[in-house]
């Protein structure tokens, strides 16, 4: 049988030209570009989380409106486009005005506005002001050209995510970026489209206050996934890649799949939605041939734990939110709930919808951002969390090989020794890390935590057994075990197909360790 080629991945690339030419791997988006710019809307706005190819797709978009036709053969705009128009383009890339001061934030606008002015030939007119600045160089491209302009803002709100939690610094910010983007309303009729990307919604920039025909595309069912992959995008257009990351995995491809899916699948941006794929994860899953945390871990934002904190969040709230629209698809600057922040960030994603009382479901998507998003927390609770990760290991081998009782003796260990943090005066506190402990336990067997509040329950699948958990603080392991049967946990799993375990445990906050446990069939 022949070996499959193993193909380029475009792991971290966002430019389209370089992603065509050099024959990287792309799951053809091109028909969402000529929906798009075709529509009856010449203002649209997207959000999607970070590394979610929002860069790309407005690269794309900058390529199409230069008319760069031999860039997209084979693809399906070229069935669909006949004219091939080329219009001048400005293209705003806001993403490196991250951490800026006020003035700095303005010398990099004037930078970014003369870099257009260079690549498009026109020699600016002074002035201080980044807004006049703009609009001239919208007037005087329009008339060098003799074409309407095209504006593409990718990442708009990059400079303010930084500084969302400060009351003194996100006003200052603001306006400046408000400032810079007012005159996209004044020179509309010099504008053939404008199309902005980001991460939130701010409700009191003049893009969105002003602006008031712009088009928000991102809850439409029509552009569910214009960023992302879905499954019939993997199997269709990625079906040699599956196969070839399962020979280095040294599995099936269906088992592949399985896991492609558990670790990077999951995302919904409206419903009904197909299931969305991770692409940056996908991508350098497919490109370094292993299954690991590549979107978690190319950088957790720590305005998310800022807010997490400042919302007194504990890792038990975070998921299994119902809520309406308009309390996760809303301006972030205003919002009173951490809700908005975690969806729109990709943290939390739609699950479920119910017609009837216009409520949606928000989860964590999937196990990679589940998993990373605990690490995170650890810090809180524990001074010296790389010693309750290696714990987690340890416990996972223990519990593979159905020893229980050995994993449980090694938690107890640890954890007399790991030097807490000073907030533990408070009961919560020892629930939430041994939460976080047993969510991480996610990374080596199927885990389910199912958490009303004041109490933890876990439901943990092994490739041989199901394990009910149940834990109590300061009281005994048989109280733990009375709370099992008498909820009938068993019962729930009997179809599960494996043999039931239960396990009661009981946590000294006193001694800060696990005192006693029972564990029964």
């Amino acid at each position: 049988m022949k070996p499959v080629e193993r193909r380029k991945y475009p792991y971290g690339i966002q430019v389209f030209s370089m992603i065509r030419r050099e024959n990287y791997l792309y799951v053809d988006k091109t028909e969402y570009v000529y929906r798009m710019t075709h529509s009856d809307n010449k203002y649209m706005f997207l959000n999607r989380p970070r590394r979610f190819g929002k860069s790309l797709l407005t690269d794309t978009l900058h390529c199409y409106f230069e008319g760069r036709k031999e860039l997209f053969q084979g693809l399906a705009i070229e069935r669909l486009e006949t004219e091939w128009t080329s219009y001048p383009v400005l293209h705003f890339d806001m993403s490196l005005g991250k951490h800026l001061a006020e003035d700095a934030l303005n010398r990099f606008l004037h930078s970014v506005l003369e870099d257009n002015e260079i690549r498009l030939g026109i020699i600016a007119r002074e002035t201080q002001d980044t807004n006049i600045r703009l609009k001239n160089l919208i007037m005087d491209a329009y008339k060098k050209f003799n074409k309407e302009v095209v504006v593409l803002i990718d990442e708009y709100d990059a400079p303010l995510l930084d500084v969302m939690h400060e009351d003194r610094n996100l006003p200052v910010l603001r306006n400046v970026m408000r400032n810079f983007y007012s005159p996209l309303k004044a020179c509309g009729q010099y504008l053939r489209y404008v199309f902005l990307t980001g991460i939130t919604k701010f409700s009191q920039l003049s893009i969105f206050s002003e602006l008031n025909n712009i088009q928000n595309i991102s809850m439409m069912p029509e552009y569910a996934a214009i960023c992302g992959i879905t499954e019939d995008e993997m199997r269709t257009q990625m079906d040699a890649d599956i196969a070839l990351l399962a020979e280095r995995l040294g599995t099936t491809k269906e088992d592949a799949l399985r896991q492609l899916k558990t670790y990077y699948d999951g995302y919904h941006f409206t419903w009904p939605s197909p299931d969305v794929y991770n692409p940056f994860s996908l991508m350098a899953s497919f490109s370094e041939g292993r299954i690991s945390s590549y979107w978690f871990g190319s950088g957790t934002p720590t305005y998310l734990i800022e807010m997490l904190n400042k919302y007194q969040v504990i890792p038990q709230e975070i998921s299994g939110r119902k809520c309406e629209a308009s309390d996760f698809d809303a301006p972030t600057e205003r919002m009173t709930d951490i809700t908005p922040l975690f969806y729109q960030s990709g943290y939390l994603t739609i699950k479920n919808y119910s017609a009837f009382s216009g409520l949606y479901l928000l989860d964590i998507p999937n196990k990679e951002v589940r998993i990373g998003l605990m690490k995170s927390l650890l810090v809180n609770y524990v001074r010296r969390p790389a010693e309750v990760n290696t714990l987690v290991g340890e416990m996972a081998e223990c519990i593979h090989f159905g020893d229980m009782d050995g994993a449980l003796r090694l938690m107890q260990t640890v954890l007399s020794t790991v030097p807490y943090c000073e907030n533990t005066r408070y009961e919560g506190h020892y629930q939430q890390m041994l939460y976080l402990i047993f969510t991480l336990l996610g990374s080596f067997a199927d885990v389910e935590v199912r958490t009303p509040r004041g109490r933890v329950d876990v439901v943990m699948r092994t490739h041989d057994t199901l394990y009910i958990i149940e834990l109590k603080l300061d009281k005994d392991a048989d109280a733990a075990m009375r709370q099992i049967d008498l909820k009938q946990y068993p019962e729930r799993f009997i179809l599960c197909g494996l043999p039931i375990v239960k396990v009661g445990i009981n946590f000294d906050s006193g001694r800060h360790t696990l005192t006693d446990w029972v564990i029964g069939n």
